[in-house]
């Protein structure tokens, strides 16, 4: 039922429904401490799926997690732009580049629009733009399309968390590995 409930959710990662992500916030609905109304990406349309899922009667969004608003990309003013990677660190999906000191960029077309970049940002040079409303075409394209757009960025994130996990158990390593090779400095000068 999880997987089920994730696959409704935009995969935005944007905590706006107060958990770590989707998935969480997923589980968080299985298990009764979330209501199927806290994800403003998702709107009423994932609303009502997620109702139909659960057998349960729809509801307005909650306020208190935000308002839904048309999909929207980050865009960073590269001239105000001073390197600080704070938006690389804050990005679910992995979807800024640059390195330290050095101008930063945003892949749009991964990008969530999940807004957590903007905030870390010291010297709010990055903005939200909307994207421009999807030409008029079949019902079943536009649902297709945000269904893959949603695997595309749970893909990303899942190889973004995966990628963190492997950095802090090699992190963990080294530091055993000094430990260990301080220890056997200090027995030498004892013994």
């Amino acid at each position: 039922m999880i997987d089920q409930i994730n696959a409704i959710l935009p995969q935005t990662q944007c905590r706006q429904c107060g958990f770590q992500g989707c998935r969480p916030y997923a589980e968080a609905i299985v298990s009764g401490a979330a209501d199927i109304n806290q994800c403003p990406p998702g709107g009423d349309e994932g609303i009502i799926e997620l109702a139909q899922l659960l057998g349960v009667n729809p509801k307005p969004l909650n306020a208190h997690n935000g308002q839904h608003k048309p999909k929207s990309v980050a865009f960073i003013i590269e001239q105000d732009c001073i390197g600080c990677v704070k938006c690389i660190a804050a990005c679910p999906v992995d979807a800024i580049l640059g390195a330290a000191k050095f101008m930063h960029t945003v892949i749009a077309s991964e990008c969530t629009g999940c807004e957590l970049c903007v905030a870390p940002c010291p010297v709010d040079c990055i903005i939200l733009q909307p994207l421009p409303a999807p030409i008029e075409c079949e019902p079943m394209l536009i649902k297709a399309q945000k269904v893959a757009q949603a695997q595309r960025a749970k893909r990303r994130y899942d190889a973004r968390c995966l990628r963190k996990e492997n950095e802090s158990l090699e992190k963990t390593e080294r530091s055993k590995q000094k430990r260990a090779a301080l220890e056997m400095m200090k027995s030498k000068k004892q013994g």
